[in-house]
Protein backbone atom coordinates (compact mmCIF):
# COMPACT_ATOMS: atom_id res chain seq x y z
CA UNK A 1 0.00 0.00 0.00
CA UNK A 2 1.39 3.25 -0.95
CA UNK A 3 1.20 5.52 2.78
CA UNK A 4 2.64 8.27 1.07
CA UNK A 5 -0.74 8.43 -1.52
CA UNK A 6 -3.11 7.41 1.20
CA UNK A 7 -1.70 10.44 3.45
CA UNK A 8 -2.12 13.37 0.73
CA UNK A 9 -5.58 12.30 0.02
CA UNK A 10 -6.91 11.82 3.93
CA UNK A 11 -8.41 15.27 5.02
CA UNK A 12 -5.44 16.41 7.10
CA UNK A 13 -2.93 15.04 4.45
CA UNK A 14 -5.29 17.51 1.90
CA UNK A 15 -5.13 20.69 4.55
CA UNK A 16 -1.33 20.44 5.01
CA UNK A 17 -1.07 20.45 1.47
CA UNK A 18 -3.35 23.25 1.11
CA UNK A 19 -1.39 24.90 3.38
CA UNK A 20 1.90 24.48 1.78
CA UNK A 21 0.46 25.72 -0.84
CA UNK A 22 -0.45 29.13 0.07
CA UNK A 23 2.49 29.45 2.86
CA UNK A 24 4.48 29.12 -0.57
CA UNK A 25 2.52 31.62 -2.78
CA UNK A 26 2.48 33.79 0.25
CA UNK A 27 6.24 33.80 0.37
CA UNK A 28 6.76 34.58 -3.18
CA UNK A 29 5.18 37.04 -3.36
CA UNK A 30 6.35 38.49 -0.11
CA UNK A 31 9.73 38.49 -1.42
CA UNK A 32 9.22 39.54 -4.79
CA UNK A 33 7.92 42.62 -2.90
CA UNK A 34 10.57 42.85 -1.01
CA UNK A 35 12.67 43.27 -3.81
CA UNK A 36 10.92 45.74 -5.72
CA UNK A 37 11.59 47.82 -2.59
CA UNK A 38 15.25 47.52 -2.46
CA UNK A 39 15.66 48.13 -6.43
CA UNK A 40 13.54 51.34 -6.19
CA UNK A 41 15.43 52.29 -3.08
CA UNK A 42 18.97 51.61 -4.93
CA UNK A 43 17.93 53.65 -8.18
CA UNK A 44 16.98 56.91 -6.00
CA UNK A 45 20.05 56.43 -4.35
CA UNK A 46 21.87 56.29 -7.40
CA UNK A 47 19.97 59.29 -8.69
CA UNK A 48 21.09 61.31 -5.43
CA UNK A 49 24.56 60.40 -6.31
CA UNK A 50 24.78 62.01 -9.43
CA UNK A 51 23.18 65.37 -8.64
CA UNK A 52 19.44 64.56 -8.01
CA UNK A 53 18.87 65.48 -4.02
CA UNK A 54 15.57 65.86 -4.00
CA UNK A 55 15.10 62.32 -4.55
CA UNK A 56 14.17 60.41 -1.06
CA UNK A 57 16.13 57.39 -0.57
CA UNK A 58 13.40 55.53 1.05
CA UNK A 59 10.59 53.15 1.97
CA UNK A 60 8.58 56.26 1.06
CA UNK A 61 10.02 57.61 -1.75
CA UNK A 62 10.14 54.51 -3.49
CA UNK A 63 6.40 54.38 -3.02
CA UNK A 64 6.30 57.97 -4.23
CA UNK A 65 7.94 56.77 -7.58
CA UNK A 66 5.49 54.07 -7.96
CA UNK A 67 2.56 56.02 -7.33
CA UNK A 68 3.49 58.31 -10.30
CA UNK A 69 3.55 55.88 -13.10
CA UNK A 70 0.40 54.34 -14.74
CA UNK A 71 -1.48 51.88 -12.52
CA UNK A 72 0.93 53.06 -10.02
CA UNK A 73 -2.45 52.64 -7.71
CA UNK A 74 -2.81 49.33 -8.10
CA UNK A 75 0.83 48.32 -8.06
CA UNK A 76 0.58 49.87 -4.44
CA UNK A 77 -2.45 47.61 -3.09
CA UNK A 78 -0.51 44.60 -5.50
CA UNK A 79 2.92 45.60 -3.38
CA UNK A 80 1.21 45.84 -0.43
CA UNK A 81 -0.75 42.35 -0.30
CA UNK A 82 2.57 40.79 -1.46
CA UNK A 83 4.38 42.26 2.21
CA UNK A 84 1.55 41.29 3.92
CA UNK A 85 2.06 37.51 2.43
CA UNK A 86 5.65 37.98 3.75
CA UNK A 87 4.51 38.56 7.04
CA UNK A 88 2.13 35.45 7.13
CA UNK A 89 4.54 32.89 6.04
CA UNK A 90 6.99 34.33 9.10
CA UNK A 91 4.11 33.76 10.80
CA UNK A 92 3.76 30.24 9.75
CA UNK A 93 7.22 29.66 10.40
CA UNK A 94 6.90 30.68 14.28
CA UNK A 95 4.07 28.23 14.29
CA UNK A 96 5.07 25.42 12.32
CA UNK A 97 8.59 25.85 12.25
CA UNK A 98 10.92 26.75 9.12
CA UNK A 99 12.61 24.62 6.32
CA UNK A 100 16.40 23.53 7.49
CA UNK A 101 17.24 21.07 10.25
CA UNK A 102 16.81 23.30 12.90
CA UNK A 103 14.21 25.01 11.64
CA UNK A 104 11.52 24.17 14.65
CA UNK A 105 14.02 25.66 16.90
CA UNK A 106 13.57 28.34 19.53
CA UNK A 107 15.70 30.58 17.99
CA UNK A 108 14.64 30.25 14.62
CA UNK A 109 11.15 30.80 15.64
CA UNK A 110 11.99 33.84 17.79
CA UNK A 111 14.26 35.12 14.40
CA UNK A 112 10.98 34.82 13.00
CA UNK A 113 8.37 36.21 14.73
CA UNK A 114 11.18 39.54 14.83
CA UNK A 115 10.65 39.28 11.15
CA UNK A 116 7.20 38.98 10.67
CA UNK A 117 6.09 41.75 13.07
CA UNK A 118 9.00 43.97 10.72
CA UNK A 119 7.26 43.21 7.66
CA UNK A 120 3.44 43.79 9.51
CA UNK A 121 4.57 46.76 10.28
CA UNK A 122 6.17 47.75 6.77
CA UNK A 123 2.63 46.11 4.70
CA UNK A 124 1.08 48.51 6.82
CA UNK A 125 2.50 51.36 5.71
CA UNK A 126 2.88 50.38 1.94
CA UNK A 127 -0.87 49.57 2.34
CA UNK A 128 -1.22 52.95 4.20
CA UNK A 129 -0.06 55.17 1.60
CA UNK A 130 -2.31 53.10 -0.99
CA UNK A 131 -4.91 54.02 0.60
CA UNK A 132 -3.93 57.66 0.58
CA UNK A 133 -3.08 58.13 4.53
CA UNK A 134 0.16 57.09 4.30
CA UNK A 135 3.87 59.00 3.07
CA UNK A 136 3.10 62.36 4.59
CA UNK A 137 6.82 61.94 6.63
CA UNK A 138 9.93 60.79 5.47
CA UNK A 139 11.93 57.54 6.99
CA UNK A 140 14.45 60.30 8.70
CA UNK A 141 11.49 62.18 10.39
CA UNK A 142 10.05 59.06 11.53
CA UNK A 143 13.39 57.86 13.08
CA UNK A 144 14.04 61.15 14.89
CA UNK A 145 10.48 61.32 16.20
CA UNK A 146 10.71 57.90 17.74
CA UNK A 147 14.21 58.64 19.15
CA UNK A 148 12.85 62.04 20.60
CA UNK A 149 9.74 59.76 22.64
CA UNK A 150 12.38 57.50 23.35
CA UNK A 151 15.38 59.58 24.89
CA UNK A 152 11.86 60.80 26.91
CA UNK A 153 11.63 57.48 29.02
CA UNK A 154 13.20 56.56 31.67
CA UNK A 155 16.39 54.99 30.94
CA UNK A 156 15.55 56.31 27.51
CA UNK A 157 19.26 56.72 26.32
CA UNK A 158 20.16 53.00 27.26
CA UNK A 159 16.86 52.29 25.41
CA UNK A 160 18.26 53.88 22.26
CA UNK A 161 22.01 52.96 22.53
CA UNK A 162 20.48 49.09 22.87
CA UNK A 163 18.53 49.35 19.77
CA UNK A 164 21.27 51.37 18.12
CA UNK A 165 23.60 48.54 19.05
CA UNK A 166 21.54 46.13 18.02
CA UNK A 167 20.62 47.13 14.36
CA UNK A 168 24.62 47.52 14.51
CA UNK A 169 24.82 44.03 14.98
CA UNK A 170 22.22 42.72 13.12
CA UNK A 171 24.15 44.73 10.09
CA UNK A 172 27.31 42.82 10.87
CA UNK A 173 25.16 39.95 10.89
CA UNK A 174 23.51 40.47 7.51
CA UNK A 175 26.84 41.08 5.67
CA UNK A 176 28.70 38.45 7.41
CA UNK A 177 26.13 35.81 6.24
CA UNK A 178 26.11 36.99 2.63
CA UNK A 179 30.15 36.66 2.54
CA UNK A 180 29.36 33.23 3.70
CA UNK A 181 26.31 32.27 1.59
CA UNK A 182 24.45 31.23 3.90
CA UNK A 183 21.39 31.73 2.05
CA UNK A 184 22.64 28.71 -0.40
CA UNK A 185 21.10 26.10 2.50
CA UNK A 186 17.64 27.73 1.07
CA UNK A 187 17.97 27.60 -2.11
CA UNK A 188 16.71 24.82 -4.69
CA UNK A 189 20.16 24.52 -6.52
CA UNK A 190 20.08 22.18 -8.83
CA UNK A 191 17.34 23.77 -10.50
CA UNK A 192 20.02 26.16 -11.18
CA UNK A 193 21.99 26.62 -14.00
CA UNK A 194 25.70 27.58 -13.66
CA UNK A 195 25.24 31.40 -15.18
CA UNK A 196 21.98 31.77 -12.90
CA UNK A 197 23.97 30.46 -9.57
CA UNK A 198 26.74 32.83 -10.54
CA UNK A 199 24.13 35.62 -10.79
CA UNK A 200 22.71 34.65 -7.77
CA UNK A 201 26.14 34.48 -5.81
CA UNK A 202 26.65 37.80 -7.07
CA UNK A 203 23.86 38.98 -6.34
CA UNK A 204 23.42 37.63 -2.91
CA UNK A 205 26.64 38.52 -1.70
CA UNK A 206 27.11 42.09 -2.74
CA UNK A 207 23.67 43.16 -2.07
CA UNK A 208 23.59 41.21 1.57
CA UNK A 209 27.04 43.29 2.28
CA UNK A 210 25.49 46.57 0.72
CA UNK A 211 22.15 45.92 3.06
CA UNK A 212 24.30 45.27 6.35
CA UNK A 213 26.50 48.25 5.82
CA UNK A 214 23.33 50.27 5.50
CA UNK A 215 22.32 48.81 9.11
CA UNK A 216 25.31 48.87 10.62
CA UNK A 217 25.55 53.20 9.17
CA UNK A 218 22.06 53.27 10.37
CA UNK A 219 22.92 51.45 14.10
CA UNK A 220 26.00 53.58 14.73
CA UNK A 221 23.81 56.80 14.14
CA UNK A 222 21.54 55.91 16.75
CA UNK A 223 24.22 54.36 19.28
CA UNK A 224 25.10 58.35 18.87
CA UNK A 225 21.79 60.19 19.04
CA UNK A 226 22.22 58.21 22.57
CA UNK A 227 24.93 58.82 23.49
CA UNK A 228 25.05 62.68 22.37
CA UNK A 229 21.47 62.59 23.91
CA UNK A 230 19.99 64.30 20.36
CA UNK A 231 17.73 62.89 18.78
CA UNK A 232 18.34 64.56 15.00
CA UNK A 233 21.68 62.71 15.10
CA UNK A 234 19.32 59.42 14.20
CA UNK A 235 19.17 59.28 10.64
CA UNK A 236 16.60 56.87 8.40
CA UNK A 237 17.30 54.94 5.51
CA UNK A 238 17.49 58.27 3.27
CA UNK A 239 19.66 60.62 5.21
CA UNK A 240 21.89 57.25 6.64
CA UNK A 241 22.17 56.60 2.42
CA UNK A 242 23.25 60.24 2.17
CA UNK A 243 26.03 60.13 4.36
CA UNK A 244 27.76 57.59 2.75
CA UNK A 245 28.48 60.70 0.11
CA UNK A 246 29.61 62.92 2.56
CA UNK A 247 32.67 60.70 3.20
CA UNK A 248 36.33 60.63 2.05
CA UNK A 249 35.14 58.69 -0.74
CA UNK A 250 33.11 60.86 -2.02
CA UNK A 251 29.62 59.74 -3.99
CA UNK A 252 31.21 56.48 -4.77
CA UNK A 253 30.97 55.01 -1.62
CA UNK A 254 27.02 55.92 -2.43
CA UNK A 255 27.29 54.45 -5.59
CA UNK A 256 28.50 51.25 -4.56
CA UNK A 257 26.10 50.66 -1.51
CA UNK A 258 23.38 52.19 -4.03
CA UNK A 259 23.99 49.45 -6.71
CA UNK A 260 24.33 46.91 -3.97
CA UNK A 261 20.96 47.54 -3.07
CA UNK A 262 19.91 47.50 -6.42
CA UNK A 263 21.75 43.84 -6.18
CA UNK A 264 19.28 42.98 -3.46
CA UNK A 265 16.82 43.49 -4.63
CA UNK A 266 17.43 41.39 -7.73
CA UNK A 267 18.69 38.50 -5.43
CA UNK A 268 14.96 38.98 -4.07
CA UNK A 269 13.12 38.00 -7.15
CA UNK A 270 16.02 34.80 -7.53
CA UNK A 271 14.57 34.71 -3.81
CA UNK A 272 11.29 34.54 -4.95
CA UNK A 273 11.56 32.06 -7.57
CA UNK A 274 14.38 29.09 -6.45
CA UNK A 275 14.00 29.63 -2.51
CA UNK A 276 12.37 26.46 -0.55
CA UNK A 277 9.70 27.37 1.55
Amino acid sequence: MNTTAVTRNSPIGGRRAVRSSLTEGAARAGLAARGVIYLLVGVLALQIAFGDRKKQADRGGALAEISGKPFGAVLLWVLGVGLVGMALWRLSEVAFGSVGQDGRSAKKRLLALARCVFYSFVAYSVLSFAAGSGGSSSSDEQSRDVTAKALDLPAGQWIVGAAGAGIVVAGVWVGARAVLREYRRNLKLGEMSTGVRRLVDTTGVAGGVARGLVFVAAGGFALRAAVEYEPDKAKGMDDTLRSFADTAAGPWLLVCVATGLVLFGVFSFAMARWRRV
